[in-house]
């Protein structure tokens, strides 16, 4: 249902990259700077280090912006996958409009996106839920296969070759696509590589970009228990986790 809201003339969606202040490019640095609203969202306990991140961006960037924060609200688990995010995502538009009746300052309002605004990310799509509809600006940022690659020191195609971008959610319904050779998993909360025949190279990455960063590579069959019980472990110390990882296939030459 869209939302209907008259404060948003300027919708702009910097991306702040996977958890690295410098991720923040030039150009997202100077939109925070221009921008004369911020809204930060606070996910829930365990994760008040993402919105602490996102407040070190802000007063390094040296905004005047008034920043207004707002609770992000929970799935239903309940529903059904797609009516559970559609909702979800209808709340969340609803609780940007509450969260702008603070504001004492008219101009464009910024969100701090992590990752990319246009890489497995619905902030887009959230936006345009908004009634009238924003003009919307979108300032790329680092993105996790960027940060992932760039960890492990690794060319993200083979010479020639394709690059599959996908989810946990899809690689365990339907196994690894036709033709594919290097897969990038996205959103997978189960650790479905474990399903992969042993001799896939992997290379996974968490908190990419941020002093708690942690990797591990090799073939699926000798490092899945190691990646496993790392992420594991890692969430129950922080409360929460972002992980993706590198597939390639078990017949692709990698030299």
């Amino acid at each position: 249902m869209p939302t209907d809201t008259s404060a948003i003339s300027d919708l702009w969606l910097v991306g702040i990259g996977t958890g690295s202040p410098a991720h923040v490019t030039l150009e997202g640095r100077q939109a925070l700077r221009d921008a004369a609203v911020i809204l930060v969202p606070n996910k829930g306990a365990g994760k008040d280090d993402l919105a602490a991140m996102r407040h070190r961006i802000l007063a390094e960037s040296g905004t005047k912006a008034q920043a207004i924060s707002f609770d992000y609200p929970l799935r239903d688990a309940r529903l059904p996958y797609q009516e559970r995010v559609m909702l979800w995502h209808d709340e969340i538009a609803a609780r940007w409009q509450a969260a702008l009746a603070r504001a004492h300052r008219k101009g464009p309002v910024a969100l701090l996106v992590w990752g990319d605004p246009s890489l497995y990310d619905s902030t887009l799509r959230i936006a345009k839920r908004l009634m009238p509809a924003p003009q919307l600006r979108v300032v790329p940022g680092i993105t996790a296969i960027q940060a992932l690659t760039a960890a492990h020191a690794l060319p993200l195609n083979t010479i020639n070759g394709a690059v599959t971008i996908t989810t946990g959610r899809r690689l365990r319904d339907h196994g690894w696509p036709d033709g594919a050779e290097t897969l990038i998993v996205m959103l997978d909360a189960n650790s479905e590589f474990q399903s992969m025949p042993a001799n896939t190279q992997i290379w996974w990455g968490a908190f990419l970009g941020m002093p708690e960063q942690i990797l591990a590579k090799g073939r699926v069959g000798d490092v899945a228990a190691q990646i496993v019980s790392m992420r594991e472990s890692a969430r129950a110390r922080h409360g929460w986790i972002m992980d993706s990882y590198l597939m390639r296939a078990p017949f692709i030459d990698n030299s």
